[in-house]
């Protein structure tokens, strides 16, 4: 899955991969995004332009009664799921987006002894464009619009095997338009080329949720 990520990038970045219109933003980095965070989010808006936009990580989908407490893991939709499951249907077929990253953690080995593994762009590039859906959800008690995002997963490649069985949804450019329009049906979601990624092992800091989210040397490589 895709339970842990990095988003350290600046505008100028950002722009130029994913085309965002609107006034440049102070973007600041974050080094180990976990789930029902606050992160940057790409969609289309009401005149089909990609804006930037701040949701939660974990879909709510619009129709959820109950309370935010009570939602339950959606930080990921999988890609031969999403199109049919009530927590993502809705918002596969109106609101796609694309979650820009600058890599993804990944942990290998026994219990007690996990290695953590930072996957990054196979050539070199600063920003990733992971496959996303979101949604717009009002809290029934204190009337808060939210707006919530989910990366879709998929099988993993053979390249990405020896480290997790799935991986994120990785779209090229070109791939772009047809995602966040709706054109692209569920076979768009294929898991990534073999030379997409590469990869290193960092610090076992990672592994503590919440913890120097801000500290570059998270994503550096260690023996």
């Amino acid at each position: 899955m895709c339970g842990r990520f990095t988003q350290h990038y600046t505008w100028a970045e950002v722009h130029r991969f994913l085309s965002v219109i609107g006034t440049p933003l102070n973007l600041q980095p974050r080094y180990n995004i976990a789930p029902t965070t606050t992160i940057d989010v790409v969609r289309l808006d009401r005149e089909g332009r990609r804006e930037l936009v701040r949701m939660r990580w974990g879909l709510v989908p619009a129709w959820w009664s109950k309370t935010l407490r009570d939602v339950p893991a959606t930080f990921n939709a999988r890609a031969e799921t999403v199109a049919a499951k009530p927590m993502f249907r809705d918002a596969f077929r109106q609101r796609r987006c694309i979650v820009p990253a600058s890599g993804f953690y990944e942990w290998t080995g026994p219990k007690g002894a996990r290695v953590p593994h930072l996957f990054t762009a196979g050539d070199g590039s600063p920003v990733l464009g992971f496959a996303g859906l979101w949604d717009r959800w009002r809290d029934p008690d204190t009337g808060a619009e939210i707006l919530s995002a989910t990366i879709v997963v998929s099988d993993a490649s053979d390249w990405m095997v020896p480290y997790h069985d799935r991986m994120p949804v990785l779209l090229t450019p070109d791939g772009f338009d047809a995602w966040l329009s709706g054109r692209a049906d569920a076979a768009m979601l294929r898991p990534a080329a073999a030379d997409a990624l590469r990869q290193w092992i960092v610090t076992d800091r990672v592994n503590r949720t919440g913890q120097d989210d801000d500290d570059p040397s998270l994503t550096e490589a260690v023996a």
